[in-house]
């Protein structure tokens, strides 16, 4: 098996947990961007500027804050009008650890090197041979599997313990009781069933046509909202870059030459494409490998008597990497793989399959697809995949070319004719009508550095190149429209919609409140509907937690629960439509239910119990350091933190 494979399953539980922990706190930041309220404020004194806040003696900078941010922007793109909020994160991130030691010298909570070591012991077990600590293979191994220097790995570590104990002490004494379980079983597990009519306005609003007074009514009520943006129509001159590329001619000599520049991208090692049926023996008790490897023979000889390799692999594998791809491993190279599978694969004949193969792992079953030795491609086999990428070279070299020249065109005059250059250069002229500030410039698409220079040419002006989708353009405004309060012709078709709208939200509001009235005045649900063209509809019964078709969130609907069979709801506002339901019936909880889910109800609540009661330490500690002045923002450099991430 690949040896990426090997290092994950074999020390997947000594390093999960470190691993998710420093996923969450160097990556995640990104999902947990909202501040503790009233954190951020204050000043501090007469400490240097780039102090950012101060802990008791500690001091958090900038400097501090930016290290972790490009951190994380190593892993992942942020945008950059977000940059401010995870600086803000990390700050608040940095604060709270600051917090947590300043706290544990009160307390008497700390994390001892004993302790420390205990644990690295658990998490690198490797790094000691006996009683040995081997440095260099420590080293080699955090950095390995945590991906930071063992420093960083260490002050993580700590502080991490630190976060455990304190955890430990907040939550230690909350429960969960066996009612509290009993009421949210209860909660979560009965059901109701309705029968509901939704109104919905934007079924009534093909039917409202106003006339020419209620248009010119509601377009004089509301006309300062009927703004019309400045337009621009546009002339252009396009630089093809898919025709540069197809007049694009590169000689055989080039093509060798990247060849020869390449060559070790097409030096081939010795390597085998194999599938495998893995049966997994980690952990088990001599008996059940006994059982496994019976399971496994029995695979085996249904695979050698013909059976499906693909399918008996979806069946039987417990690789869950390569089951679902029929056990297939892909191209393996020689030395990458524990030294019993290598044997097999490289071994052999192309075709056919192994007997039980025993690693590590547990056993398999192994088919050679193919093999090749190892060689390297000639030029002849890989000529066809040099030229595309000789090909865009060479236009883009072109497209360079012109465009300088394009660019040295309109420097020298940026007011003469478009078709002058246009002819000049060989481009392509097209030119579209007007469009504002937000709409698409034609087929040259609506990029925001097209539109900025676009707005901010005078008519018959000339831009330098721009990139577009299609290559380069010169672009030149024809005609300029300014910004104006549009007349009722101008805006008809929004002042339409609009009325269609609001009229539409009245209409829907009445109906639904016309069918409580019919309701309750004695007419049957579906008969009142149905005079109101209403369609009538009983979804399945719903829990609290569930959904309903069409509806959506069974949450708005809670009422329900608590009312009779029979009982009507009033008119409700629901996601823009109005909703109109009459409970047809409730199903109580199977009480036999309560002790498969009661383990797991319990644990939910406890975990939610915990971490509000932890997240309300953390504030109150953070409020109480604020207090005693031993929490300190500093305003002004908070504010450059910001602008500048």
């Amino acid at each position: 098996m690949l040896r990426s494979i090997q290092q994950r399953d074999l020390d997947r539980n000594r390093w999960i947990k470190i691993t998710m922990t420093v996923i969450l706190v160097l990556i995640c930041l990104s999902m947990v961007i909202t501040l503790i309220p009233g954190l951020y404020s204050g000043s501090v004194g007469a400490q240097s500027p780039d102090t950012v806040a101060s802990v008791g003696s500690q001091n958090i900078t900038v400097t501090d804050v930016q290290r972790q941010l490009n951190q994380i922007t190593q892993r992942q793109a942020i945008p950059p009008m977000l940059k401010g909020l995870y600086a803000k994160q990390i700050l608040d991130q940095i604060v709270f650890q600051h917090a947590l030691e300043l706290e544990g010298e009160r307390l008497g909570i700390r994390v001892t090197p004993e302790e420390e070591t205990e644990r690295i012991k658990q998490i690198v077990p490797t790094a000691w041979s006996g009683d040995t600590w081997l440095k260099d293979r420590y080293a080699q191994e955090v950095q390995l599997r945590a991906g930071m220097p063992v420093d960083e790995f260490e002050t993580f570590l700590r502080n991490q313990m630190l976060l455990d104990k304190f955890r430990a002490v907040v939550t230690d004494g909350i429960s969960v009781t066996p009612a509290e379980i009993e009421q949210e079983f209860r909660r979560r597990n009965e059901k109701v069933q309705i029968e509901y009519a939704l109104v919905k306005p934007a079924d009534l609003a093909g039917s409202i046509h106003p006339t020419d007074a209620e248009m010119n009514a509601y377009y004089s009520k509301n006309a300062a909202k009927y703004q019309v943006p400045e337009r621009r129509s546009v002339r252009y001159a396009l630089l093809d870059g898919a025709r540069l590329r197809a007049r694009a001619q590169v000689p055989d000599a080039a093509l060798r030459a990247y060849y020869n520049s390449h060559i070790e991208e097409y030096r081939v090692q010795n390597r085998a494409h194999v599938q495998h049926i893995l049966f997994k023996t980690i952990g088990k008790t001599d008996a059940e490998v006994a059982e496994i490897r019976a399971k496994a023979q029995d695979v085996l000889s249904k695979a050698k008597k013909g059976g499906n390799f693909e399918e008996l692999a979806k069946k039987f594998s417990e690789d869950d990497s390569t089951k679902p791809k029929g056990g297939d491993l892909g191209w393996i190279i020689e030395g990458q793989t524990v030294p019993e599978f290598q044997q097999a694969a490289f071994n052999l004949p192309k075709g056919s399959i192994s007997d039980l193969v025993k690693t590590q792992y547990g056993f398999h079953i192994i088919k050679v697809i193919d093999r090749e030795t190892a060689h390297t491609k000639s030029f002849e086999e890989v000529r066809d995949t040099i030229v595309p990428i000789l090909l865009d070279e060479k236009a883009r070299q072109d497209a360079n070319d012109v465009v300088n020249q394009m660019a040295a065109a309109v420097r020298q005059s940026n007011r003469q004719p478009i078709e002058d250059i246009a002819k000049k250069f060989g481009l392509e002229l097209g030119e579209v009508p007007p469009v504002a500030a937000t709409d698409p410039v034609g087929a040259l698409g609506g990029s925001p550095d097209l539109h900025q220079v676009l707005f901010q040419l005078r008519a018959g002006e000339l831009s330098s190149p721009l990139q577009v989708p299609q290559g380069f353009a010169i672009v030149a405004v024809k005609e300029i429209q300014p910004a104006h309060q549009g007349t009722l012709d101008e805006v008809r078709g929004q002042v339409l919609g609009d009325y269609q709208r609001d009229k539409s939200a009245e209409l829907a509001e009445k109906d639904a409140n016309e069918l409580v009235k019919l309701v309750q005045g004695g007419q049957p649900f579906d008969k009142a509907a149905k005079s109101l063209s209403l369609a009538v509809k009983t979804p399945d019964a719903f829990a609290r937690t569930g959904s309903v078709p069409e509806l959506g969130s069974a949450k708005p609907l809670e009422p329900a629960f608590g009312m009779p069979v029979g009982q009507l709801s009033p008119a409700t506002h629901l996601g823009g439509n109005w909703l109109v339901y009459r409970v047809a019936g409730h199903q109580p909880v199977n009480p036999g239910e309560l002790a498969s889910q009661s383990e797991q109800i319990r644990q939910q609540l406890l975990q939610t119990r915990q971490s509000a009661a932890f997240d309300a330490f953390r504030t109150a500690l953070e409020d109480r350091l604020k207090a005693e002045g031993k929490l300190v923002i500093n305003a002004e450099a908070l504010k450059r933190l910001t602008r500048t991430s």
